[in-house]
């Protein structure tokens, strides 16, 4: 008997669980035609952020994967006046700082300053590259939760007038039902508007630090080239 007992609460539960699933997605729909174009705008936001983060993240993670010894490789050639090996080494190596000082090695015996212009030139549209498309997660954790937020307004005006048109008393279920209906699309807009300000700013860390990666090797190279050993 309790055996049976326990089997009764168990397949109790898990009705419940499926009847707060259903009721989820039933309260989508319910919302009607506005409130489920703003839940697929939504998710096709969701989508688009988590695409941004995986490309980006993956991006500055290969710019960042550069052998520890190439500065020290760089410095062996130059003092060795072995220029074209330098050039070479970085041609095969793929990072925004192999590229800057590649700049460089081609500008030896101009003087100094043109140097640093050039590689700082380099600098910038390789800072650019690894910042590309990452602002789009800013924008959509700003937007996703004002979208959200519109479509609770525009529920809540639903809810309101169909029970302006309900005559006699208003039942407070159909205003209760009306109000957490409306509300799905802001919780769902806080979601992605969270995740993609954590996405954003997650990106900007890597991306400073690798900034900061290479600022540390062109000042390096700058101050081998300031040496009289280099002609």
């Amino acid at each position: 008997m309790q055996q049976f007992q326990d089997s009764l609460q168990t397949q109790n539960v898990l009705t419940e669980t499926t009847s707060v699933q259903v009721s989820i997605y039933d309260m989508i729909l319910s919302g009607g035609a506005f409130s489920v174009i703003i839940m697929s705008i939504l998710f096709l936001l969701l989508l688009l952020a988590i695409y941004i983060f995986i490309e980006r993240y993956l991006t500055i993670r290969r710019s960042s994967q550069t052998d520890d010894d190439f500065i020290d490789n760089i410095r062996d050639f130059v003092h060795d006046n072995k220029i074209e090996s330098a050039l070479d080494l970085c041609r095969r190596t793929v990072s925004p700082e192999a590229k800057m000082i590649q700049k460089g090695l081609q500008r030896i015996g101009r003087p100094l300053k043109e140097i640093s212009d050039a590689i700082e030139n380099t600098g910038k549209l390789e800072v650019y590259k690894l910042e590309r498309n990452i602002n789009y997660l800013a924008t959509i954790a700003g937007a996703a939760p004002m979208i959200g937020f519109l479509g609770t307004v525009v529920g809540m005006i639903m809810a309101f007038a169909q029970i302006a048109n309900t005559e006699g008393q208003v039942d407070p279920k159909l205003l209760s039902s009306g109000i957490y209906v409306a509300m799905l699309t802001t919780a769902a807009g806080l979601v992605v508007g969270i995740f993609a300000y954590l996405c954003y700013n997650y990106l900007v860390m890597k991306v400073d630090k690798s900034v900061h990666i290479m600022e540390s090797s062109v000042t390096e190279f700058l101050d081998l080239l300031n040496k009289p050993v280099i002609k």
